[in-house]
Parts: C-alpha cells; structure tokens; sequence
C-alpha cells in the first residue's frame, strides 16, 4: 500500500473537481477558430441545492459518505466476496470520494485491482484534505448527466427549467437515478428506465430514512415532467459549422460530448476572414447595380422582417480546398451567420448548368474524342440523341447557346473554352450517358442522378464543396481527394487518436485531365469566358469555368491554380433572377479573383499547371478521332497533333459517314 500511496500523492489536488475545456477548434496555423461541446455546466453551492437531491444522492451512491474516511470498507467487504465468488471484478465499492478521485483525474475505466487501490489511496489523500462539504460540493458541480451536460445545477435547468434549488422530491430522485448510466437512463431518450431508476432510488431513500414510505409512494404516481431537449447552437460561423458536422461524422457522441480535444483543421484563420469580405464587398455592390430590384442586406439589417421569416437578400458561398490534401482552407456558407444559420456551402443544391461541363469533355476524351475532333456547332437533329426529349412536355429537346447562334463544324476544343451547348451535347453521347453517370458518381454527385442526355450541359444540382472538390481532378491531374475540414484530432492526454486521409484516388487518365486542364487555361485568356480576371490584375497560371443558369438565377465559377481550387456561388435562397445580364463573369469571378490573389499573398503559391508528360505525335482523322487512313488525308480531314500516349486511338479511320461525330467504340 506505501508504493500506492506514494502513487497517490503525484496528483495535484488543486484540480479536483476540474472540467476539461470545451473542444477547441484550431487552424493549421494553430490559430483558434472556436470551441465545440465539453462541458455544459454552473457551479453552485451546496445551499443553492434541494435537500431532496442531495439526500437522493447519497441513498443512492454513497449512504455512508459521512461516515467513512474515503472507504467504506463494508461496501468493500460485500463487493469483495462477490468478485472472488466470480474471479473478476464485478462490482466496485466506490465511493463518492473515489468516484470524483476517478473523474477528476482520469483514472482508466478499466475494471483492475491496480485501479482501485489507486482510486482508494486518492480517496483517502483527499479526505484528509477536504471537508466532507467541500468534497461533496466538488462531485455534484462535475458528475455527468448525459446530453453533455455536467453539474446539477445545469442538469435541473435543462431537463426540468428550473434552478437545482427548486426540484422536488421526484425530480431529484430522477435524476440521482441516472447517475450510474446517464445515457442509457437518459430522460430526453429512455423515459420509462429513467423513472425505473427514479422508483430505485425513492425506495433506497425509504430504507435511509430520509423519507417516509407513504413520501415515496407518492412521489411514484408522480409522472415527472421533463422538458423537450434543446438544440444548443454552439457554432458562430459557417467555418465552425462544417467543422461542427464533420466531427460529428467522424466521431461518436460518446466520444465528443465530454469535450476536451484539440480538432486541427485545415483551415486558414487568415484566408477564411479574407474570403468572407470579399464575398460581402462584391454581394454589396452588386445589391447597388442598376435595375437590381431585391431587398438588400443593409435593407434587412436595418428593418428586419416579420417573425419567422427567412432574409430574403442575395447571398454566396466560397470554398476553397488544398489541391494536395482535400483540406478546405476557407469555407463561407452565407454573409451572416448570426441572421441566417443555413450553410449554402453545403447545403444550397442548386442547379450548375455550364460547371459541369469539363467532366463531359474529360470522359469524351477518355473515349477516343481528340481536342481536334469537329463537332457540329448546328442544332440537334431528330433522333439524333436517344431520348432527347423533354420529360415534362414530350417535345423534342433542342438546347441553345447563349449567343442564340449557331457556327457549324467546330474544333471540340472550342465547344468547351466557348461553353457551346449543342456542341457540348454531342461530345457528351460521344463518352456515353453511362460513362458519364459513372463518372459523375465517382466524383461525388451522387449515384441517383437521372439517366438524361441533358445532364451533358448540367441539368442536375449539387451542394458547392462537392462541386469544388469534384474540380481538384484538374490540377491534381485526374486523382480527386474528398474535401474535408478536419486533420487530426487530440484527445485531453495529448494522443492523436484520429487523422484523416489524404490519399486521393484516379477518376480520369491524366491525359484526359490535362487536356480539359488546357482548355480551361484558355478560358482565362482573351476571348474566353473568364477573362475579366486577367483584366483585374490576376496574372497567375490559373484554368477555371463560369456557369450561369437559366434566367440568371444562379451565377457559378469553379476555378483553380496548382495550389487551390476556389468555388464561388451567388443567388437568392428563393430562386429567381439576381439582375439583368447576371452573367457569372460578371456576378462570381470578381470574388474568386480577390481570393486567388490572397491566395498567393498567403502562401499558396501558383505554379506551372501543365506538367510534363510522354506525348505522342500522330495523324489524326478530324471526323472521327482515329489515326487518319489514306482516304483521310485525300479529303483533308487528316491533321497533326501531339497527345498523351494513354489517349491515343487504338486503330485507324475506316472510312466516313455523313454524322460528324461519331462514337468512338
């Protein structure tokens, strides 16, 4: 017993009764974001609670704790022969002192003799240190109620509204009761076992004497009210949010309620603050354009509306994610928080339209098509797709393009860097509805999309960090790595009990992802469609994509350098057109233009996105993607080109039908 009493005295009686903190969320520069659950507690004193628990407690944990000196030694004796009896230990004789000795340093659950002796010398050390009050005082203020909730005073405010003070003789047999299980007792989840327990505990205080038998019987036909659980908030931003619901996927209850871990992120503290006044200085001078017409933020702010009732001013979202780890380095969900708790983010499933176009062209160039392949710019002819209808009138589908033109023959390549839509709509049959669907659940889009020739130009919808992250592919040269916000987690002993992967996994070729990645380049340059940002001083080698749905409902870029992959969303949460000429270039790219330049201030440096691969250099027929025949060449359809080895055709032209464009088999 001396080598465990000298064990005892190793621990620092000045943190009896400690909590852990709440579970503090970090950036990757170790910057603190904001804390999650831990514990949810008051700290009371002893006559700020009713007799009626204190006397419930005692009955039911320890009838002896002023009596004894830490042990109670008949409580040892008859636990004693009952785990000799079954040669393990099967019944503790803890008492309340070696119950907070247990908590308050955290002594292993693990069910040992070596434990025990432990708990008992500490038990002891604090006995001779401590009034019996205090003790007392130090284990009601600390014990687990379940729900995340520490303290009784705490616990009687959340299960039955009223101060620990107030709870009658029902309330606080009921909440003695759930002491030794507080989950499995729980009231908000187990009512009828938590008035079983309560029933134990009135009949264990009969048998104290702290209350008449007729007291407790009462007490019984009582059914004890307990109020409907609350939903705390415990989150104050759109970053903190997604943390929030990742670690609650990651993680059971039972191992984040108590609280007390370090969750490092991937987010940066800095860019994410950047990133949030980006998107409110360009949604505000949107709000200031001509023949805007909806409400405005400073509208709200000012006036509010009627109770219950959602803002209804334009809102955005950005995400930004580490090309190399999936790590989501910035993440806005709204322009407020505190006035509207929806993260659009992540949950805002809108429809993308043009976005979702260079996955079409990726898998067509997975299936024989080359960037020089033409493609007929015309309108779709009859039959020419298979089910090209529109499943809500029946008529034939004919897509448009923005210009209302049409140019004829065309370079595939342009189809994408132009964002033409009949052109898009025959690169996507030349990969195939199937192979498009596949891919398109492997990018994370989900495996319950409609089998539609319309998903070519975008017609699904999806939430913008999957959109995001399904773009990686580009710069990451065909691999997706998920996006997520947590690294690691630390537990209160310092172990790191949880990191997340960051291995990736291929979607494409390379070769397929480094071609659409080149004409998304082009994009940026001259005549594309997202060459404002050259215009606004963002120089860096960069590829990306503007969407813009119909009636200029939602307006989309997606786009990235080697380091980030940026995704901007703007729109009303009831959909309807923001203004006049709402072009994406003109209402998104600004805010991705501002985040890419912190980007580079920041440390996320662009570098050359086209790296070297083995090309080959061949002859390929312009009808049909293959090696050019000797016909070829006679007709002027052969042309020379370097491609990625791994995309080359596996055989020659055999000849040309009138469809120019044709799957590749």
């Amino acid at each position: 017993m001396l080598a465990y009493g000298a064990i005892a005295k190793r621990f620092d009686l000045g943190k009896l009764g400690a909590m852990p903190e709440r579970s503090v969320v970090f950036d990757r520069n170790g910057e603190i974001i904001g804390r999650l659950h831990g514990s949810n507690r008051a700290v009371v004193g002893l006559d700020a609670i009713s007799p009626f628990f204190l006397k419930a407690l005692l009955a039911r944990e320890d009838a002896r704790f002023y009596a004894h000196g830490g042990i109670d030694f008949i409580g040892v004796a008859r636990s004693t022969v009952r785990n000799v009896k079954s040669k393990r230990v099967v019944q503790g004789a803890s008492t309340l002192t070696m119950q907070l000795a247990r908590n308050s340093y955290d002594l292993s659950d693990e069910k040992s003799f070596h434990r025990k002796l432990i708990e008992v010398m500490l038990a002891r050390r604090i006995e001779r240190n401590f009034t019996k009050d205090e003790i007392l005082a130090h284990y009601v203020n600390r014990i687990f109620f379940g729900s995340g909730i520490h303290g009784i005073e705490r616990a009687s405010q959340e299960y039955f509204g009223k101060p620990a003070r107030a709870m009658t003789l029902d309330e606080a047999a009921l909440i003695a009761g759930i002491i030794r299980a507080p989950n499995r007792f729980s009231p908000f989840r187990h009512y009828d076992e938590a008035l079983r327990e309560r029933d134990t505990v009135l009949d264990r205080m009969v048998e104290t004497g702290d209350i008449t038998a007729t007291e407790a019987a009462g007490a019984k036909t009582v059914r004890t009210r307990v109020l409907a659980r609350r939903k705390l908030v415990r989150q104050d931003s759109y970053a903190l949010d997604a943390v929030r619901r990742d670690l609650d996927l990651a993680l059971d209850a039972s191992e984040t309620e108590d609280g007390g871990l370090e969750i490092r992120t991937h987010l940066d503290l800095r860019l994410q603050k950047a990133t949030e006044r980006a998107l409110e200085a360009h949604l505000a001078s949107i709000e200031t354009l001509p023949g805007y017409t909806h409400r405005t933020r400073e509208n709200y702010t000012r006036h509010g509306l009627p109770a219950g009732q959602k803002p209804d001013y334009l809102q955005g979202a950005v995400v930004v994610i580490d090309n190399a780890t999936g790590g989501l380095l910035a993440l806005v969900g709204g322009r407020d928080y505190r006035q509207s708790k929806f993260n659009r983010a992540l949950f805002a499933r809108r429809p993308v339209g043009s976005v979702f176009k260079p996955f079409v062209y990726a898998a067509a160039f997975d299936n024989g098509l080359a960037t020089g392949t033409l493609i007929d710019d015309g309108p779709l002819r009859p039959g020419e797709i298979e089910g090209d209808t529109d499943p809500a009138t029946g008529a034939p589908w004919q897509p448009r393009n923005a210009d209302n033109t049409f140019l004829g023959l065309q370079p595939a390549a342009m189809g994408l860097v132009k964002s033409r839509n009949t052109m898009t709509a025959r690169v996507g049959e030349w990969a195939g509805l199937d192979h498009m669907l596949s891919l398109a659940g492997q990018l994370g889009f989900g495996d319950t999309l409609r089998p539609s020739a319309q998903l070519y130009i975008g017609n699904l919808e999806t939430d913008l960090r999957t959109l995001t992250g399904a773009y990686t592919i580009f710069p990451n040269q065909g691999r997706r790595v998920p996006p997520l916000t947590i690294d690691r987690i630390t537990n209160a002993a310092g172990d790191t009990f949880l990191r997340t992967a960051t291995d990736g996994y291929p979607v494409i070729t390379t070769g397929a992802a480094i071609q659409v990645s080149k004409l998304l380049q082009m994009a940026m340059n001259p005549g594309g469609t997202a060459a404002a940002a050259r215009e606004w001083g963002f120089n860096d080698p960069a590829g990306g994509k503007t969407g813009t749905t119909n009636d200029f409902h939602d307006a989309w870029f997606i786009g990235y350098t080697s380091a980030v992959t940026c995704g901007v969303w703007i729109g009303l949460d009831t959909p309807a057109p923001i203004v006049a000429q709402g072009y994406a270039s003109r209402l998104a790219l600004p805010v991705w233009t501002d985040v890419l330049r912190v980007c580079g201030d920041l440390g996320y440096p662009a570098g050359d996105l086209n790296p070297k691969i083995p090309l080959a250099k061949v002859t390929l027929c312009r009808l049909t993607g293959k090696f050019a025949a000797a016909r070829c060449r006679e007709l002027g359809h052969a042309y020379e080109t370097s491609i990625p080895y791994e995309l080359a055709p596996k055989s020659e032209c055999a000849g040309h039908g009138t469809a120019p464009a044709r799957k590749s088999r």
